[in-house]
């Protein structure tokens, strides 16, 4: 049975009741005369229809953007973040090349635009519908595709600058107007105009390419990529390499790869600093870098997968690249343990810590956390020795010396040292016997060796097997620089003298919180050299897996943070980035990450160089 109920039954040949008197097809024809015709000829049928004239349509102009600013949830710049209010619609065409982050222009009436970000982005209807219903659910399911003209695309804009040109040069100022309804708005493809928008600097050193939702930001120039790079000129204020850099990246995300690729364009050959405010001598780099993986050294070596392409488009880039020559591996004489490495062709210089070291920095020589009286009982024991025994003085000369019985009467008798503090000196200063003054040169002998200006120091750790000998071991050479450097008569002049990067991977095993006094006066010295860095033209470089272990007194004064793949939530939290890119960082690919330089850049996402610029990796 149909729906149509009873009109099934409709017969077209059956006029009904009230057109029985209606003459029959039949007596039409017989009572029609035969002089006149009963059809219509056809070309008297085709002179009579009518005519048209067809025209070529065309719309009037064409496209010139994604879309325009809508008001009709109000258009507001506010000093308040929260009461900025930018939406665009965004044009069917277009709908599915936008992304959340992607930079856009809007003009203003008189050549300025302003420069912002899509951070939101929603389908809204566009006819006072509910299409939450059985109909509306089975006809998008029966259907081929979607009528987004039905839809509203809705994208909310962050202002992130307003560009404007001032004596024939691009610049940039704060938000500070609001542009009109129904204004175009474009993609930014110029890579003047988003290197201004977001603040990055034309030169400098290179760390990857600009990046939105893991894609490289394309332009219509050549190369289309965005190179991002750090400030390195005094007359744009100090370079950022004395202001320190922090990398943070879990296991596989890229972290020692990248870091190369960043401490290869320090040691470029054309890189150089004064060697004091104001001076006309520059000088090269010198990096020492700290190594307990043994993965550095390999810098020495040129990347045998690297391709003529790569090194061109490098080359385009200005990127340094190849094997340092002037790499060496300066490698501590350990008791117990022996250095092998076939993965790389750097030199290789063994060395000792000699203990005449301890007698600037008391704490090297304690094992366990000390209060602050044992503490001032240790400095007072190794004054006292080195005034016996000299500078020359040996770590086993000194557990002698702390063996010694008459010295433990004598003073406590006197009241100097309660026996019970100098007995727990003493057993904390036990163990180092591998680390200081082993078969080797001492390392305050091969200083001019050790920092080299345009040199890579790498001092790997990997074949010690004890870690409080590591920590120690670091410890000792780091501080050694960072007192030269901060020293104002320093023993040294070849630390003094030389702008100087200490890397240290795994720098959360040394520059940790705690509450022992060796910690605290590691920890005070670090910051030190921090806050003194830019003068003294010292960088620090760490890289850690654990960057909420490293000190906050240290972590503050960090200026560039690059992040890489992170899934612990405390780690990500730690390293203080926008939470728009903070949410980002657990799903990032190896080789993406974020950069968070105030005094360089705006907050952005980054691709790092897919392939090493020198050696990387174990066959």
């Amino acid at each position: 049975m149909s729906d149509l109920g009873d009109f099934t039954d409709f017969d077209a040949d059956d006029g009904g009741d009230e057109d029985d008197d209606a003459p029959s097809e039949e007596t039409v024809a017989d009572d029609a005369s035969p002089t006149e015709p009963t059809t219509t000829d056809a070309t008297d049928a085709d002179a009579e229809t009518p005519e048209f004239e067809t025209v070529d349509v065309s719309p009037a102009g064409s496209d010139r953007g994604i879309g325009v600013l809508s008001a009709s949830e109000g258009l507001t710049i506010s000093e308040d973040p929260d009461d900025t209010a930018l939406r665009a619609y965004v044009t069917v065409q277009n709908r599915s090349q936008v992304r959340i982050g992607k930079y856009l222009l809007v003009p203003y009436p008189d050549d300025e635009r302003l420069f912002c970000r899509i951070t939101a982005l929603e389908y809204a209807q566009e006819f006072r519908t509910d299409d939450a219903t059985e109909i509306h659910a089975r006809r998008a399911m029966r259907s081929r595709g979607i009528d987004e003209q039905d839809f509203k695309f809705i994208a909310t804009l962050e202002p992130v600058a307003v560009l404007f040109e001032e004596d024939g040069e691009l610049k940039r100022r704060m938000t500070d107007r609001v542009p009109k309804p129904e204004t175009v708005v474009r993609a930014a493809t110029d890579k003047s105009e988003i290197k201004t928008g977001l603040k990055i600097p034309e030169d400098g050193v290179f760390l990857g390419h600009l990046a939105v939702g893991g894609e490289r930001v394309q332009t219509a120039a050549e190369p289309p990529t965005i190179d991002y790079r750090l400030k390195d000129d005094y007359d744009a204020g100090d370079p950022l390499v004395f202001r320190h850099t922090l990398v943070a990246g879990g296991t596989g995300s890229g972290k020692t790869h990248g870091s190369k690729n960043i401490l290869r364009q320090y040691l470029d050959e054309d890189r150089s600093y004064p060697v004091a405010s104001g001076s006309d001598r520059e000088v090269q780099t010198a990096v020492v870098q700290f190594d307990p993986q043994d993965e550095y050294a390999q810098m020495h070596d040129d990347n045998p997968d690297m391709t003529d392409e790569d090194r061109r488009r490098l080359e385009r880039e200005g990127v340094a690249y190849g094997g340092h020559d002037d790499t060496v591996a300066f490698v501590p004489k350990v008791g117990g343990s022996s250095y092998a490495a076939d993965h790389h062709r750097a030199e290789q210089v063994e060395f000792t810590i000699p203990f005449s070291m301890v007698r600037g920095n008391p704490w090297l020589v304690s094992g366990g956390g000390l209060n602050d009286n044992q503490y001032s009982a240790l400095r007072y024991l190794l004054k006292r020795f080195f005034d016996n025994y000299g500078s020359n003085g040996s770590y086993e000369q000194f557990i002698s010396f702390l063996d010694d019985p008459a010295l433990k009467e004598e003073l406590d008798e006197s009241g100097r040292v309660h026996e019970a503090t100098f007995d727990a000196v003493r057993r904390r200063a036990r163990g180092f016997g591998d680390v200081f003054d082993q078969d080797a040169r001492p390392i305050t002998e091969l200083i001019h060796e050790f920092v080299r200006p345009g040199g890579l120091t790498v001092v790997p750790t990997y074949h010690i097997n004890e870690s409080r000998t590591t920590e120690t071991i670091v410890l000792a050479l780091s501080s050694l620089l960072v007192d030269e450097k901060l020293s104002n008569d320093p023993h040294f002049d070849r630390i003094k003298e030389t702008p100087l990067v200490v890397g240290m991977d795994e720098a959360h095993n040394f520059l940790t919180d705690a509450d022992s006094v060796q910690a605290r006066k590691v920890i005070g010295k670090f910051t030190e050299a921090a806050k003194q860095g830019r003068k003294e033209r010292l960088g620090l470089f760490l890289i850690t897996q654990d960057p909420q272990d490293i000190a906050e007194p240290v972590f503050k004064q960090i200026n560039t943070t690059v992040v890489l793949n992170l899934g612990d939530d405390d780690a990500i939290s730690a390293v203080n980035i926008p939470s728009n890119l903070e949410a980002k960082v657990p799903y990032m690919e190896k080789g993406q990450m974020v950069v968070y330089s105030p005094d360089n850049s705006e907050p952005v996402e980054l691709i790092g160089l897919p392939v090493c610029v020198t050696k990387h990796g174990r066959d």
